[in-house]
């Protein structure tokens, strides 16, 4: 008898979709403010091995993690122009403290280009003090008109990355290093997300920054979903708050800044990204629990094997929970860990004790054989390293599937309804650009003839990307 389904297809409604699997695999619930959410402990739990993953990688660029107060005086976003006109719909403004009127308003944190500089300005004095690397994991508010759970609220979760420099060339140079060696590698090795990397258009970078660079996703509905990003600041904040250096030969020279974030969001990415119609689909690399055990009947001989074999899948080096609950009904608790995404589920019942088996069941390819117990300790490691190559591979696949050439603009508007496009950037420019705004489309990044990214915005056969976007 085939099972009754639990989520929404994803062919069927995939917004539906998404929405249930977010609240059936216990990820996190509308907040009680329009466009807030609790995350709950397993999506938590995802952030976190985000975080641990993505901190290593930062640190190992050479930044220093520091803290930067949530309230930033109004005054201070209004020293740079671009910047304050581009956020000023988002804001959060508190007028009222302390049962008073406050002398100045302040704006609850959208991000913090502005306050790192009014800091940055008192510790740089000298080249000696250059490069300056300083990154934050924070919390940050934009009042989100259309609100979705991970992927556009009005709080979430980052982390933001504030550079200076001495010179043009080497922020230029920082910026990416972080978008490949920092966030390329980790959406490629540990969230098994298969990326685009290139520059945004004047039209779509950050407000206040010089060039934006970007990793681009296509989710399952062939949608894309923008990453993460780096942005070169130039010397905007720089001029804004006097954040200069004396300079080896005695003069006075504004600093060269880089910013770059990632958020929450890739936790909506790896829904929409390796989801399906049964639930999640965990990367083992970025899994909090890569294998869980279950005893498949309240027996005294099966509840000691299914711990003995977490033991030795704990000393394997796996990432393991002991599923023991048999007061819980089994097909309950298997279904409950297929919408989680669990890598690999290892079932013990009392026939197997006597085969001195189990039954390994591979969530990604879908797959469930027997194994000898004995043999389990060698053979995780290397299942769940092919079924992380798999994920990454489906969404390439799926990236180079769903992606088209065209030359024309009314091609782009036709193909962009079920995918990618892309286009000549010289045939579609910043005119193309807005009349494919008007379709509820845009250039989601510019790449060069041969892939790269390219170094302006009008190189010679820079290619556009087109796509609908979360």
């Amino acid at each position: 008898m085939a099972k009754a389904p639990v989520l929404t297809r994803r062919a069927d409604d995939f917004p539906r979709w998404y929405q249930d699997l977010i609240s059936k695999a216990e990820l996190a619930d509308n907040g009680p403010v329009r466009g807030t959410m609790v995350i709950r402990p397993y999506g938590y739990g995802l952030w976190e091995r985000m975080q641990q993953e993505m901190d290593a990688r930062i640190k190992d660029a050479g930044a220093q993690n520091a803290y930067f107060p949530l309230l930033i005086p109004q005054s201070y976003l209004t020293k740079e122009a671009e910047h304050v006109e581009g956020f000023a719909p988002e804001l959060a403004v508190v007028t009222h403290g302390g049962g008073k009127e406050l002398e100045e308003p302040v704006v609850v944190r959208p991000t913090s280009e502005t306050i790192v500089n009014e800091y940055f300005s008192k510790w740089v004095q000298s080249y000696r003090d250059l490069p300056l690397l300083i990154n934050q994991w924070a919390n940050v508010v934009r009042w989100e008109l259309r609100p979705r759970v991970f992927l556009r609220t009005t709080e979430f979760l980052w982390q933001e990355g504030h550079t200076a420099h001495a010179t043009y060339e080497e922020a230029r140079a920082f910026a990416a290093h972080i978008q490949r060696e920092v966030y390329g590698d980790f959406l490629k090795n540990v969230l098994a997300a298969d990326c685009v990397s290139g520059r945004k258009t004047v039209k779509e970078r950050f407000a206040g920054a010089v060039n934006t660079l970007t990793l681009e996703s296509m989710m399952g509905d062939g949608k894309a979903l923008q990453m993460v990003t780096s942005h070169e600041l130039g010397q905007n904040f720089a001029k804004a708050f006097h954040t200069r250096y004396l300079s080896r030969d005695g003069s006075q020279e504004y600093v060269w800044q880089t910013s770059w974030g990632s958020t929450t969001r890739m936790v909506g990415a790896l829904v929409m990204m390796h989801g399906d119609d049964d639930g999640l689909r965990v990367p083992p690399r970025l899994a909090p629990v890569q294998t869980v055990v279950l005893a498949v009947k309240d027996d005294a001989a099966v509840l000691a094997r299914v711990h003995a074999i977490g033991d030795r899948l704990r000393k394997a080096g796996v990432r393991v929970r002991v599923d023991d609950r048999t007061d819980v009904p089994f097909g309950r608790r298997a279904v409950d860990w297929e919408l989680k995404g669990v890598p690999v589920r290892i079932e013990v019942g009392p026939r197997d004790l006597e085969n001195g088996t189990a039954v390994l069941v591979r969530r990604i390819p879908g797959t469930k054989e027997p194994v000898t117990t004995e043999a389990l300790s060698a053979l995780l490691p290397g299942v769940l390293e092919d079924d992380q190559a798999l994920l990454l591979e489906q969404s390439r696949r799926r990236r180079e599937d769903r992606t088209v050439e065209v030359t024309t603009l009314e091609e782009a508007v036709e193909a962009a309804s079920t995918g990618w496009v892309r286009i000549p950037w010289a045939t579609l420019g910043p005119e193309g650009e807005s009349r494919l705004a008007e379709q509820g489309m845009s250039v989601r990044c510019l790449v060069a003839a041969d892939g790269s990214v390219p170094e302006s915005d009008e190189q010679p056969g820079n290619v556009a990307v087109v796509a609908r976007a979360y």
